[in-house]
């Protein structure tokens, strides 16, 4: 059976996004540098600028990069909330950087978006496991990412049903933001230390849900 993982960026003091976040404002409370700063581990990395993004041959090889190329390959459909979409819409490229299926939360009904290179969103207005399970057909024996923003996340460790947590911890501090683990339900889901890698711009962490 396909799993469900978390796989994100975080600040050293826990935050997956900087006060004041809105794309097409970088400057506003300077969150496009810290944002920058804790995601530069990745944009360098060889699979993402050649398979995501889709800049061209280049960039940096060895084991970020490998595990860049794994965290992608196993994916077979995303869940995201509607900030991150509506954020999204607005900044990512004609062929957006998913190539699956993308289901995303929202309470506003509207028709799937077709974009070039595979990624089709699909708005889900019956909640998150509902948009699991369609996400659990799309995906087949691949997994299913829940790829933000943190409440969508809170949302899926507080139903259980998240089997994995990949965090790239980078030295990065925020002060204010949009913090990963909050507002979750008790008893807190339970995860265990499955992998290490240290990196030069990120340390590397995957959970597993005991």
């Amino acid at each position: 059976m396909s799993k469900v993982f978390v796989n994100i960026g975080l600040s050293l003091d826990g935050y997956m996004a900087p006060e004041g976040m809105t794309m097409g404002k970088p400057e506003f409370k300077n969150w496009g540098a810290k944002w920058g700063a804790m995601m530069a581990w990745l944009m360098g990395q060889q699979y993402f600028r050649e398979n995501v993004l889709k800049f061209g041959p280049g960039g940096e090889t060895g084991p970020v990069n490998d595990l860049v190329r794994s965290t992608f390959e196993r994916i077979g459909a995303n869940i995201m909330g509607k900030r991150m979409f509506d954020q999204g819409e607005v900044a990512w490229p004609e062929e957006a950087p998913f190539h699956t299926s993308v289901y995303v939360l929202t309470h506003e009904p509207r028709e799937p978006w077709v974009r070039p290179g595979g990624t089709t969103f699909y708005f889900v207005n019956d909640g998150p496991q509902r948009a699991l399970e369609l996400a659990r057909e799309a995906a087949g024996s691949r997994d299913i990412r829940i790829a933000g923003g943190a409440d969508v996340i809170q949302q899926y460790l507080s139903l259980g049903v998240v089997d994995e947590l990949e965090i790239a911890l980078a030295p990065v501090l925020f002060g204010a933001g949009r913090r990963l683990f909050e507002h979750l339900r008790e008893p807190a889901p339970q995860f265990r230390i499955d992998r290490v890698l240290d990196g030069p711009a990120a340390t590397h962490v995957r959970y597993v849900r005991q």
